[in-house]
């Protein structure tokens, strides 16, 4: 896809702000220490004081979670008006992944307690895929396809002009052949509610209840998606520490956006309404991050009138799985570097903030803040914090060493790592109360002392995968390299 002069300057921005901050910050270090120790302490309180405020969002989104588990959704949302209206349609976009992992899914799907017969399930493979695709669906519709409102399969066509290979184009395609069908036979995309899942997403048996009942009792649920808990639990007990650690790190992000809504973007297994779906156009075909981006493309159409509904159920979903440790570091690298491919919304939003008269310019400014601050704390701050934070103390000339502030900042921001270690403890706590059992052939003794443990990972992990692959990304981005979308091997099942 060729890009004007304008559209490659906005993608040179993100990647060019984090370069500068971590340029200038080694060049001070040995130019003007005493600087880069004022910004460095300034930096580590704001951090600090970042974590203080994000603990109690983190705290209360975990306790709705907990209180959502208890409650029986089902009960509650068939008393509520339109309940027998309200349908899901289910889209499982899916690529080389093994017969047992997409048989898992449907069953269960099929374990929830809303009414199956309700669900259309859409399983969407790909013509690069043919073979494996072709005997998924000869071996596993026969067995499913009576069991839901409906059974229905895609194969979306590879080299199809302005996209690029993916969960997006994959998605679109598949909407644009089956939507029109439903649509023609009755199905009103106002009491539709669609779910994007990756095929190897397990719901919470309660899930689609409470979708429902969020649905019904929101102001304008069309002009909403909804979120809930990504919890990446399926394989958790076999998955190496750090990839433990990066991934719980994911959920309590999230659960930390899901206590202030009025801020976030949709990410990874989400829903919303069919209505949407269809005055938006669908997916985009050339967009890596359509998770994230089908939600602006519903706040830019429209006009800031969009939002997200947390629903604190848990969807659970594999971590990456190879089967060795160096090979599943490698690919928890290749997903962060995904995730964080999500920059590439910045000269979207821009350009389609730009053009839109009619949003708030307040909701406009809001929206870039939180993504360009997003972006660049994300690869900037652990560094920073971890390991330039002390360069400017190495590098300093023997005539500053007798300064006060040289010789009291190092206790200074020691005091203030402590202080900002009460995070990972909550962090660690909380992590055990999300554990799934224990599978019976994972017999290590002292599990949940590994358990804790494993958080001593934490700084490795948030330079390794977390500011790496997010400079990567950016990096990539700025120089025109882009980045294709990364399919995660997951783990086999029979």
């Amino acid at each position: 896809m060729k890009r004007t002069r304008f559209q490659r300057f906005l993608e040179i921005i993100p990647g060019a702000l984090v370069w500068t901050t971590l340029i200038l910050s080694v060049l001070l270090s040995f130019i003007k220490p005493l600087w880069m120790v004022y910004f460095i302490m300034v930096f580590d309180l704001y951090w600090l004081l970042r974590i203080i405020y994000f603990i109690p969002f983190l705290l209360w989104s975990w306790w709705l979670y907990r209180l959502a588990l208890k409650r029986d959704w089902q009960h509650d949302v068939s008393f509520l008006d339109g309940y027998n209206e309200i349908r899901h349609l289910v889209f499982l976009p899916t690529y080389k992944e093994e017969k047992g992992v997409v048989r898992e899914t449907l069953h269960s799907l099929l374990q929830c307690s809303y009414p199956a017969k309700r669900m259309i399930i859409v399983l969407a493979g790909e013509e690069r895929d043919a073979e494996n695709f072709q005997s998924v669906v000869a071996d596993l519709v026969p067995q499913f396809e009576k069991q839901f409102g409906g059974l229905y399969t895609t194969m979306h066509p590879k080299n199809l002009p302005d996209e690029i290979p993916g969960k997006g184009s994959n998605l679109n395609y598949s909407a644009k052949q089956i939507v029109p069908q439903l649509v023609a036979n009755g199905m009103d995309p106002d009491k539709t509610i669609v779910s994007s899942f990756d095929v190897d997403t397990m719901v919470h048996p309660q899930y689609f209840s409470a979708l429902s009942w969020h649905f019904l009792t929101v102001a304008e649920p069309t002009r909403s998606s909804y979120q809930p808990v990504a919890l990446y639990n399926n394989n958790l007990w076999e998955s190496p520490a750090a990839v433990r650690v990066a991934m719980f790190g994911t959920t309590f992000w999230l659960m930390t956006e899901l206590s202030r809504p009025e801020g976030m973007m949709t990410f990874s297994s989400h829903s919303m309404s069919l209505r949407m779906l269809m005055d938006v156009g669908y997916w985009e075909k050339n967009m890596v991050s359509e998770d994230s981006h089908i939600f602006l493309q519903g706040l830019v159409h429209y006009h800031g009138q969009y939002r997200v509904t947390p629903v604190h159920l848990p969807v659970s979903m594999d971590t990456v799985m190879t089967g060795e440790y160096i090979p599943a570091l490698k690919a928890l690298y290749k997903q962060l570097r995904r995730w964080a491919w999500g920059v590439e919304n910045f000269p979207y939003m821009v350009e389609a903030f730009r053009d839109d008269k009619e949003m708030p310019l307040g909701t406009k400014i809001a929206w870039l803040f939180k993504q360009v601050e997003g972006m660049y704390t994300w690869a900037t701050a652990p560094i920073i914090i971890l390991i330039l934070g002390y360069l400017p103390f190495w590098a300093a000339p023997e005539q500053l060493r007798s300064f006060a502030v040289f010789q009291n900042t190092p206790f200074t921001l020691q005091w203030l790592m402590r202080f900002s270690m009460i995070g990972l403890f909550i962090s660690a706590g909380l992590a055990l109360t999300l554990l799934p059992p224990r599978p019976k052939h994972y017999s290590r003794p002292y599990a949940a002392a590994i358990f804790l443990l494993q958080w001593t990972l934490l700084p490795v992990t948030v330079v390794l995968f977390g500011a790496l692959p997010a400079i990567d990304a950016q990096t990539r981005m700025m120089f025109g390299k882009y980045l294709g979308f990364n399919v995660s091997k997951k783990r086999k099942i029979s």
